[in-house]
């Protein structure tokens, strides 16, 4: 759909379009952005779990190694306490054990089982064992 205002054409917004005369064409180039996919992209960029600098720095410090399935194994358990309506949860995978912000579906420390032995996680309103 396109009209015209005062004696300037209106174009849609979208592609890049060629004005050649009195003729609008809308141009099919190969590097304009798609919208779906950019959104969708950025939808699964949301949906991933990342690690504070606090949380780093305690998995370097206390040898904690993860693997892409552990990180999977992380994000699902984001994932079920978001459904859940948790707002901070306790992860516990193994002898390891995580909190993260669901909303922001973010890590903020992780422990060790050798740490965890006597100790009370506060602050938290749900847990996920996976």
């Amino acid at each position: 759909m396109s009209g015209v205002y005062g004696n300037k054409p209106i174009l849609p917004i979208g592609k890049p379009i060629i004005n050649s005369g009195n003729k609008v064409e809308r141009k099919n180039a190969e590097n304009t952005i798609n919208f779906g996919r950019l959104f969708e992209q950025e939808l699964n960029k949301q949906t991933e779990v990342k690690f504070s600098k606090h949380a780093l720095e305690r998995l370097q410090n206390r040898n904690i190694t993860l693997s892409k399935e552990d990180i999977q194994k992380i994000n699902g358990a984001v994932n079920k306490a978001a459904e859940k309506g948790v707002k901070e949860t306790l992860i516990i995978m193994g002898n390891t054990a995580f909190i993260a912000n669901v909303k922001n579906k973010t890590v903020i420390t992780a422990a060790t089982e050798e740490i965890l032995k006597d100790n009370v996680f506060t602050n938290i309103d749900g847990a996920v064992i996976i």
